[in-house]
């Protein structure tokens, strides 16, 4: 009943379908092992964070020797030392950050190291929106202490947009206030190097509250972790739907071919009898009676 399957075009079909079932399930699991990987990223990072919090503080130029050098991968919120002078009269603000389910803003001031290079601090949060004018500022920012100074806080990595609360897009800023915090927008606004990555102090001057470490950029069980299980269980749909709609197509094949074996043809509809109807109205009958002229022409001559 099924040897057409044994066809050259229902092989062609087999063996398109064993590709395509094939390709899906490779989607498919490499999906599944990204999403494996990001939970086992989310979960050191977690475990990274637990014991970094109970760690001694460690001096920056053991994870960050220069200002070229980039954070490493364990270094994420470890809690390092830093001595240099704050240069307050640079000093940024940075709005559109949540604490604690509040609305605020970061309080950053360069750290000007013994290289000339500067470390960004952020010394705490404040709620509310960046105050408008300086003087505004000056009163509900409290100031960075004068002098050397040696500064304690967790080592992060530079914000990008859209992760852990950054806005996606922060726009043109007034003067003196900062959108993302990276080496990358410094530049601009500083006229000497500075550190890739920044701290965040462990403790804060009242009324700044402390900005807790957050965890290193995909590490977490964010959106695109959940969008590559989303897409795993789209790749195992999809394998499922070709084997199905195979074995459906071959079956109504193997139907089709044993009712032609039994002559069993699908009823005449109704548009063909219309058309048979017509035919035989445009040929007439194939005999019939004379003409009218025929017969009275006949009839005469039967007299005479």
């Amino acid at each position: 009943m099924y040897r057409f399957l044994l066809t050259p075009r229902w092989l062609l079909v087999g063996v398109f379908v064993l590709l395509a079932v094939g390709v899906c399930v490779f989607m498919g699991t490499w999906q599944l092992s990204r999403f494996e990987s990001r939970v086992d990223e989310h979960k050191a990072a977690k475990h990274t964070e637990a014991t970094a919090a109970e760690q001694a503080p460690v001096p920056l130029a053991g994870f960050l020797p220069d200002s070229k050098a980039q954070v490493p991968s364990d270094g994420s919120g470890r809690r390092v030392t830093a001595t240099g002078h704050y240069d307050s009269a640079r000093q940024l603000l940075v709005p559109d950050r949540r604490l604690d389910g509040h609305d605020g803003y970061y309080v950053l001031t360069p750290l000007r190291l013994a290289d000339g290079a500067a470390l960004p601090v952020v010394r705490g949060w404040l709620p509310g929106t960046v105050p408008a004018g300086a003087a505004a500022r000056a009163a509900a920012v409290p100031p960075a202490p004068a002098g050397e100074v040696t500064v304690t806080g967790a080592l992060q990595y530079e914000e990008s947009a859209g992760d852990n609360g950054v806005p996606t897009a922060p726009g043109a800023l007034p003067t003196g206030q900062l959108g993302i915090i990276s080496a990358a927008s410094l530049v601009n606004l500083l006229p000497y190097p500075v550190y890739n990555g920044w701290i965040t102090t462990t403790e804060a001057v009242a009324p700044m509250k402390p900005v807790p470490p957050v965890a290193p950029p995909n590490s977490g069980l964010d959106l695109k972790a959940f969008q590559n299980l989303g897409y795993t269980g789209q790749w195992f749909v999809f394998a499922g739907f070709v084997v199905f709609m195979y074995f459906r197509l071959a079956r109504r094949e193997a139907e089709a071919r044993s009712d032609a074996a039994l002559g069993l043809l699908p009823p005449q509809g109704p548009g063909d009898a219309a058309a048979d109807a017509a035919a035989g109205a445009t040929a007439g009958p194939a005999t019939g009676p004379e003409p009218e002229s025929e017969s009275a022409a006949g009839s005469a001559a039967h007299v005479a």
